[in-house]
């Protein structure tokens, strides 16, 4: 009987430490599960993020922000507040549009010529480039810090963005900023429906003298049709890129509203463009001309027209002289 008994106990105790070993063995598993995500990310003291579908290695902490060639980048910087250490100058300076940021930045070149020098002189964490640039310059740009091509497609505001917000941890900002954005558009929306029903609306913009329409979905075109969703003039519904129109051209789609942006720094071989096209005889007798619904640059003209500082300021204007 008594060796029963210690035999029942033998096999007890065997079990008992079976299961705690068992309960070890998977408080070390979960652990071991965990572990190599915490260091994944901060081995080597940086972070993987994604933007348009491509994955880009930054620095756990970004503050060290270079803008070149992406006047979209420098737009999001003003609506999120973002202070780059380098940024675009226009014509040698810094344009008063990116004032509020640029405070303590250094100019490293013109729009489409970076200073590369200047640039590796600023030890950037991030470079934030364009889409627009070169195989060549970009491979530069690499060798200097992480690069991000910043789109130049409107379609891709939101995407901007947020990859500025996600490098400078201001999420929370640009959410806000997005939602506020899109139920204004709402409100405009459900007023201008009814407004402007049968009304032509139309944007354009005078560069060498000479005035172009652009595609529905680019320029000041994605607000006004896009999001508005005011109709599509068949001059613009035709467009697949920047296209010159003619005086006459205009005057066959003969808008109800016209949006003109003009900038003297585009203008430079013909500085009285614009006085020269609204006196036009052709041009007087558009229906905007005559009822006095023409607003020249309701935005500044360097402005992009795509990026989320374009859109709120546009549709700023639009509630201001369409919306009465």
């Amino acid at each position: 009987m008594k060796k029963k008994f210690l035999f029942i106990s033998f096999i007890a105790l065997f079990m008992l430490i079976l299961a705690t070993c068992g309960e070890k063995k998977a408080v070390e598993e979960e652990s071991s599960t965990d572990t190599p995500k915490e260091e994944s990310t901060n081995e080597n003291g940086t972070r993987t993020i994604e933007y348009l579908g491509e994955s880009y290695e930054v620095p756990e902490k970004v503050e060290r922000i270079v803008v070149t060639g992406a006047m979209e980048a420098m737009e999001d910087m003003v609506v999120l507040d973002v202070h780059p250490v380098g940024a675009i100058a226009i014509g040698g300076k810094f344009p008063e549009l990116y004032a509020s940021v640029t405070d303590k930045a250094e100019s490293i070149g013109e729009k489409i010529k970076p200073n590369f020098e200047k640039i590796l002189e600023l030890n950037p964490d991030v470079i934030l480039g364009s889409t627009k640039f070169p195989e060549e310059v970009q491979s530069k740009l690499e060798k200097i810090a992480p690069t991000i091509l910043v789109s130049h497609i409107s379609t891709n505001w939101e995407s901007n963005l947020n990859l500025l917000a996600e490098l400078t941890g201001k999420q929370a900002d640009a959410e806000k900023i997005l939602s506020t954005y899109k139920a204004d558009i709402e409100a405009a929306k459900s007023t201008l429906t009814e407004k402007l029903q049968d009304q032509k609306v139309a944007a354009i913009r005078i560069r060498g003298g000479q005035a172009y329409v652009y595609p529905k979905e680019v320029f000041l075109n994605a607000v006004l049709y896009g999001e508005l969703g005011l109709a599509v003039p068949n001059e613009v519904a035709k467009a697949k890129s920047q296209e010159a129109i003619s005086v006459e051209q205009l005057a066959d789609m003969n808008p109800d509203y016209l949006f003109v942006q003009f900038s003297t720094d585009e203008n430079a071989d013909a500085p009285n463009a614009l006085e020269d096209f609204k006196k036009n005889p052709i041009i007087q007798n558009i229906t905007a001309f005559k009822n006095d619904q023409v607003f020249v640059n309701v935005l500044d003209p360097l402005m992009e027209g795509g990026p989320a500082y374009s859109r709120i300021k546009f549709l700023e204007a639009i509630q201001q002289n369409l919306v009465k």
